[in-house]
């Protein structure tokens, strides 16, 4: 196995920017925003998955409140994604579902799975944190050795520009997609402001763009203050699965029956 996706990865990467290319991109520039960090914050959650435009929300395993709030914000037409915890290179803690470096195949693949069915209509899965494991390739292998079991796309959140967590994913054949700007690294409302400007830029450049956010209460303020805005000025906002099909020319991620269902498992860690 190891060897058929090296050959995979090498051919891969050998192409460089094809893996960038977004062949069928939208006229209008269309943006998306995830929010990691889902699960912590009743109230920014409530008011997120509220929200008018289809944002989609990432989710970490077994906490406090993921489970009511990826019930509500699927009620609201919100995507729905894990926010799986992976190793980083300053050692902060990972919490419940966290993957390490020093795990083998089988706690990766069994860890993975009880994240994955611990998440209300999860379809997607992006990294939190990860600057360590996304840069290596055996457990990159593995994760997606066992997300390839389903029907989910990957994020690439990039918390390191040296991630191979994308290819790896697209050398598997996930639809698999990377973060393009961090909207709220600095928690004041200028700063968002200016990543949230960045966003819009890099989609009108591109057709479109991805940003990733979190719960606090500058950036919900912000959000719901400035995505109705967007409308007016010919900016449009979609899901991550919705960019995905506008840089695919408007196929399906996946063939009827050609995957296995995630059994939900969440109702004991609820």
């Amino acid at each position: 196995m190891i060897f058929r996706f090296t050959l995979a990865l090498l051919a891969a990467l050998a192409c460089g920017s094809a893996l960038a290319k977004t062949p069928g991109e939208p006229q209008q520039p269309t943006i998306a925003i995830i929010i990691d960090d889902m699960g912590h914050n009743l109230y920014e959650g409530e008011r997120l998955a509220k929200i008018d435009q289809p944002l989609t929300l990432a989710f970490l395993p077994f906490r406090k409140h993921t489970v009511q709030l990826a019930k509500l914000a699927h009620s609201k037409a919100k995507e729905i994604m894990l926010h799986a915890p992976m190793a980083n290179t300053r050692n902060f803690g990972l919490g419940p579902g966290g993957l390490t470096a020093n795990m083998d195949e089988q706690a990766i693949t069994r860890t993975l799975r009880r994240s994955l069915q611990s998440i209300p209509h999860v379809t997607g899965v992006n990294n939190h944190m990860g600057s360590l494991l996304t840069q290596q390739l055996q457990p990159m292998d593995w994760v997606m050795q066992e997300l390839d079991r389903y029907p989910l796309y990957f994020v690439d959140s990039r918390t390191i520009a040296s991630s191979i967590a994308g290819s790896v994913a697209a050398a598997y054949g996930i639809p698999s997609l990377t973060r393009d700007v961090f909207l709220d690294h600095e928690q004041t409302e200028e700063f968002v402001d200016r990543q949230f400007r960045l966003l819009i830029e890099t989609a009108k450049r591109n057709g479109t763009a991805i940003g990733i956010g979190h719960p606090h209460a500058v950036t919900v303020d912000y959000l719901e203050k400035h995505l109705p805005l967007l409308d007016e000025q010919g900016i449009a906002v979609a899901t991550v699965s919705g960019i995905w099909a506008m840089r695919n020319g408007n196929r399906e991620m996946f063939a009827e029956g050609d995957k296995q269902a995630i059994r939900p498992a969440y109702a004991r860690h609820d």
